[in-house]
């Protein structure tokens, strides 16, 4: 019996992991350069005395749905689409480097160029870092130019190349903080091929309407495995009764 009841619980704990990632690739359908985000979960046996006939499951995202979002032109200076399969660098909480696809940039009151979520973004020097402007311009290779305050047409000044990086050749894997990273530890060096295009933005890939057919799908399954439950508690009821002496 309590076979049966493990075989439920661990696919309603696969249920509720699939619903999380789908939940948050819910939330994340309007977040440029977003990645819709894959679980996978794997059999967790549970170690004792005698063979390990008992498994739960372990569910975790593993992976991201690398397709290309939709590019929509903003005409805003400092949004980019990174074009290809091209990555952003940007400077993690940790400190680390990590990569990502989103454009939408911003200018902290210090100057600190970032990402809309706050993620300092990486140059060739470092995190870029802007002085006063009164223009701004990038270039299809991710050079940062900019006129200085109270400087003429002709005075334009290259600040800063945002790094560029291409995955290819290298395993990268996306965290719980929504950035990519080289899964062995390391950086990925710039790609100086890679382009951008400015003033436009590369949505979420993720399709809204196959997201919450899938949630519906996990849903359905979860009220399966409740069910089964239901069963397994009356079958043992059944039992207990049948071994009841008569009175």
């Amino acid at each position: 019996m309590d076979r049966l009841i493990y075989s439920s619980l661990a696919a309603m704990r696969g249920a509720m992991s699939r619903q999380a990632t789908i939940g948050n690739n819910l939330a994340n359908v309007n977040t440029s350069g977003f990645r819709g985000e894959m679980t996978h979960a794997q059999a967790m046996w549970l170690s004792g005395k005698g063979l390990d006939t008992r498994a739960t499951v372990s569910g975790e995202v593993a992976g991201a749905d690398m397709s290309a979002g939709a590019v929509a032109e903003t005409g805003r200076t400092l949004d980019v689409a990174v074009n290809g399969d091209a990555m952003l660098t940007v400077q993690a909480a940790d400190g680390s480097e990590a990569y990502t696809r989103r454009g939408d940039l911003q200018m902290s009151d210090s100057g600190l160029l970032t990402t809309g979520d706050g993620k300092p973004v990486m140059g060739d020097s470092g995190p870029i870092t802007l002085p006063p402007y009164d223009s701004l311009s990038i270039g299809k290779d991710g050079a940062i130019s900019i006129i200085p305050v109270g400087g003429k047409p002709q005075d334009i000044q290259v600040v800063d190349r945002i790094k560029l990086v291409s995955s290819k050749g290298s395993t990268i894997a996306k965290g719980l903080d929504g950035l990519f990273r080289e899964v062995s530890g390391g950086t990925l060096p710039a790609d100086p091929d890679a382009t951008v295009t400015a003033g436009s933005l590369e949505g979420s890939n993720v399709n809204a309407s196959s997201a919450l057919i899938d949630m519906i799908d996990a849903s359905r399954s979860w009220e399966t495995q409740v069910k089964m439950l239901t069963t397994a508690q009356d079958l043992d009821k059944s039992s207990a009764d049948l071994m009841r002496l008569p009175d």
